[in-house]
């Protein structure tokens, strides 16, 4: 599922609405599994998958943006899995953010970005932006300004 999702990525945001549907299609597809792999094991932890399956999990969910009870579900198991630590607060902070911004609430990591006008990053609303930092540094994110100068034109 991560290789064909690496693959297709690129269709997400094709101005060819058929691209776009191609993309919608295989995220759902890619969706559905993950919750029947949930439903009968929980969160797929590095420990019981290995580490490339567990990221593909993670990668799943991220992009389950049109499956909120998919991406409730493994934000949910993979806490559950942060707290004993078997999995990646980093990564469980970018799949919150994501989730958070699919529900029209505001972000805690600022890890999603809507747009780049102007040259800057936009920044969808984020709680509390003067404790930005200090909330992604707990979770293993680089400071904002270094997040967003990838998006810089070079």
């Amino acid at each position: 599922m991560m290789a064909e999702d690496g693959a297709a990525a690129r269709l997400a945001n094709s101005p060819d609405l058929a691209e776009q549907a191609a993309w919608r299609r295989l995220t759902a597809r890619h969706g559905d599994r993950l919750a029947e792999i949930m439903a009968a094991h929980g969160w797929p932890t590095e420990r019981t998958v290995g580490p490339e399956a567990a990221r593909a999990a993670w990668l799943v969910a991220q992009h389950a943006d049109r499956q909120l009870d998919v991406q409730r579900r493994a934000a949910a198991l993979m806490g559950e899995a942060v707290a004993r630590g078997e999995a990646s607060a980093r990564d469980l902070a970018f799949l919150q953010d994501r989730l958070a911004v699919n529900e029209g609430r505001e972000q805690r990591y600022g890890t999603q970005i809507g747009a780049v006008a102007d040259g800057r990053p936009v920044l969808w609303p984020c709680e509390e932006p003067e404790r930005l930092d200090e909330r992604r540094a707990e979770v293993g994110i680089e400071p904002f300004d270094e997040y967003t100068a990838r998006f810089a034109p070079k």
